[in-house]
């Protein structure tokens, strides 16, 4: 456990300074609260103008406290500030929680205010929430410094940039009936304690059994996905992020900087990490209620039971919108429904019981437990009516309803496998239904929202099993490593913060990276011999500058040249469009080397982006990138599961797979590059940016067109 956050989220004694006998003030709301919730440690409160405070004993200063504090609650305006951190550094208090605004969402001074504030918390090992929080709640310590009424204890930690988000998710909570929550933190503005210790914190802490988060922008995202690795094996994580990572968004020289940044990318590391990231508000509380309630699927395949043809069709809609599958039943399961079903029932998957459930809805526990002992089936979704029979047909089915609703979960918790419910008849919450979850299956109003919920355990299933197979890093011998770090340096000594396209195909060939066979030209006399050596086939001609980023916008490349005179007209084409596009620009030479054939192209890209780190993107090239940016990321170093991901999770991914009668790629070849990519990128903290754009997917193999490699400013 995070001993100091243990020590500020779970204090034996609380000094709240600035606390006050004015019902308008923070002072007097804080104090209020802990005597109100039965705190049961000691309550200080400070107050050099008052004698006694809510009938508790006030004190001038901290230093006159005789006993010691693990907690400051501060509630005096931002000015003070900086005393009542001085002052709790001198008592040596462990943590103090600062509710006043004023601070760096103010400005210029504010941010100096901070920076005070944090130096000379810094100088006594004092540690701070906020500046600019709402405060927090510690249910089970009875600690509650929001004064928030109605609130459930529970299982669902929660940390939420938002204070409105909390309301929220809290009248979610009460609307629910069944949820609570085991703490909660407004982070404010994260001078100090950040989201990455709270998720340390929340990982360890025996109350909590779901890791929730609301958050608008990450301080330091790279130490949140290292945090998140060490929790999420052991408990579930869920994140709602809201817009995109602006500050990652930064001016670079090639597709992948364009870009990282993107909201896309925070959701894909995020989960690369094991986070269940959901992309509406509406989605938190739900989803987390199914992570804590149900076991992980296993795979990825879902049965649908459904008691109606149109619900199961926009149930099945949903499925495959949330890149699910649909479980292909055996034919003995088949024939075990049909045996207990109607003539008219459909026993392939999705499953309608067509009225054979009507009189009996028992009939709904059998079906589950025939599609949970299939091996094909990872989850089951109930789809319709179930836990409205007795509503709708007659009372004398609400004892079949409640007793099958028992027996659904018992069946589920047997086969240790999930269940999730749809039913029309959530919002009155039958009897039936209540029992249903008080026995560990969550019900939802709205299919789309249990299908959210069945994605996410399926999500941290098919994660907890890829991480049980971690792959091993490409081992890169020392004589690879020394001749790389010589070519990158006397690049760097040539041309500043840049390998020329050459020299950038040299550091991939070094680290067994296949490529075609390439000639640098620097004068037209040398074309005979770059003619014979590519004797028979067409090629292509490209401008060699570290002045010339884009090749083709400064007309410095040339395709499809057969013969001598057209090596000849290109080259010194080449040349003078490079000239009037940059008159300074030192020209290295020109590239010669053969065309590729066709096949698909794809992009793979690294960026290091200031909020997560080095990253990696995969897209489809062409207008896939260019216009719907079709890519996919992931946080470096990649394992051999990251790798195959990345190929899986492009929405165009049919491409690759083969379409109009055209071969796919080859996946094994493609998964090697990025492996490679991966490894070459870890050993070598002075690549920047790296481009490879295109790179032409064949059935077998692939054919690198294009590469660029950035260094970092030295």
């Amino acid at each position: 456990m995070s001993n100091f956050l243990h020590h500020i989220l779970e204090p034996r004694s609380i000094a709240v300074v600035g606390a006050s006998n004015n019902t308008t003030k923070r002072g007097y709301h804080a104090t209020k609260a802990l005597i109100d919730d039965g705190f049961s440690g000691a309550i200080y409160p400070v107050n050099p103008n008052a004698d006694h405070i809510l009938n508790l004993a006030c004190y001038d200063t901290l230093a006159s406290i005789p006993d010691d504090v693990d907690l400051v609650v501060s509630c005096v305006p931002a000015k003070v500030v900086p005393r009542v951190i001085a002052d709790a550094g001198e008592k040596k208090v462990k943590g103090v929680v600062i509710l006043a605004s004023g601070f760096g969402e103010m400005g210029t001074e504010g941010k100096r205010l901070e920076k005070q504030i944090k130096s000379i918390a810094l100088s006594y090992n004092v540690r701070l929430i906020g500046p600019n929080t709402s405060g927090f709640f510690n249910l089970y310590k009875q600690i509650n410094l929001l004064g928030l009424q109605g609130v459930k204890p529970g299982h669902i930690g929660f940390i939420s940039q938002s204070g409105n988000m909390l309301l929220s998710l809290a009248l979610e909570a009460q609307a629910n009936g069944h949820l609570g929550f085991s703490c909660y933190v407004g982070p404010g503005n994260q001078i100090d304690v950040g989201f990455s210790d709270y998720l340390r914190f929340l990982g360890k802490d025996k109350n909590t059994k779901v890791a929730a988060f609301y958050i608008e922008g990450f301080n330091n995202g790279e130490d949140f996905l290292t945090a998140a690795k060490e929790v999420t094996p052991n408990k579930p994580v869920i994140v709602y992020k809201s817009g995109s990572t602006e500050a990652g968004i930064q001016s670079a020289s090639s597709h992948t900087g364009a870009l990282a940044g993107s909201y896309a990318m925070t959701v894909d590391v995020l989960e690369q990490s094991g986070v269940v990231v959901v992309e509406r508000s509406d989605l938190l509380l739900p989803v987390a209620e199914a992570l804590e309630l149900q076991l992980p699927a296993k795979g990825k395949r879902v049965a649908i039971l459904a008691d109606g043809g149109g619900q199961a069709t926009i149930a099945a809609d949903r499925i495959i919108e949330n890149d699910l599958e649909f479980a292909v039943l055996a034919e003995a399961t088949k024939d075990t429904l049909a045996d207990i079903l109607w003539p008219q029932a459909t026993v392939n998957n999705p499953i309608d019981v067509a009225g054979s459930t009507d009189a009996d809805p028992s009939l709904f526990a059998h079906c589950i437990d025939i599609l949970l002992s299939d091996k094909n089936v990872d989850i089951v979704l109930v789809v319709g009516m179930f836990g409205g029979y007795a509503a709708r047909f007659g009372e004398s089915l609400k004892g079949i309803e409640i007793e099958t609703a028992k027996n659904i979960a018992s069946i589920a918790q047997g086969h240790g496998k999930p269940v999730i419910v749809h039913s029309l008849y959530s919002s009155i919450k039958t009897q039936a239904l209540q029992v249903l979850r008080i026995s560990g299956i969550p019900f939802y109003a709205s299919i789309e929202i249990a299908v959210s919920a069945v994605r996410a355990l399926c999500s941290r299933g098919v994660y907890l099993e890829s991480i049980k197979h971690p792959s091993n890093t490409l081992t890169i011998e020392k004589n690879t490593l020394l001749a790389s770090v010589a070519l990158i340096k006397q690049a760097r000594s040539h041309n500043g913060d840049m390998l020329l396209e050459n020299e950038a195909k040299t550091l991939l060939k070094n680290h067994d990276i296949e490529l075609s066979d390439e000639v640098i030209v620097k004068n037209s006399n040398q074309l005979k011999e770059a003619f014979i050596r590519f004797k028979d086939q067409a090629v292509a001609m490209k401008i060699v500058s570290k002045d010339i980023l884009h090749k083709s916008d400064a007309g410095g490349v040339k395709l499809g040249l057969r013969t001598l005179d057209e090596y000849s007209d290109a080259y010194s084409n080449i040349i003078v469009n490079a000239k009037a596009y940059n008159d300074k620009a030192d020209i290295a030479g020109v590239l010669i080397t053969p065309m590729a054939k066709k096949g698909v192209e794809i992009i793979i890209g690294m960026v290091d982006d200031p909020i997560f780190g080095r990253v990696l993107m995969l897209g489809l090239g062409g207008i896939f990138v260019e216009v719907l940016k079709d890519v996919t990321f992931r946080k470096l170093p990649l394992s051999h599961y990251d790798a195959e991901s990345m190929l899986d999770s492009i929405k165009a991914k049919k491409v690759l797979e083969g379409v109009r009668g055209n071969q796919g790629v080859d996946r094994a070849a493609i998964i090697d590059l990025l492996l490679k990519i991966s490894s070459l990128i870890t050993a070598y903290p002075e690549i920047a940016e790296l481009d490879l754009n295109p790179v032409i997917a064949y059935p077998k193999n692939y054919a690198i067109v294009d590469a660029r490699v950035i260094l970092a400013e030295g």
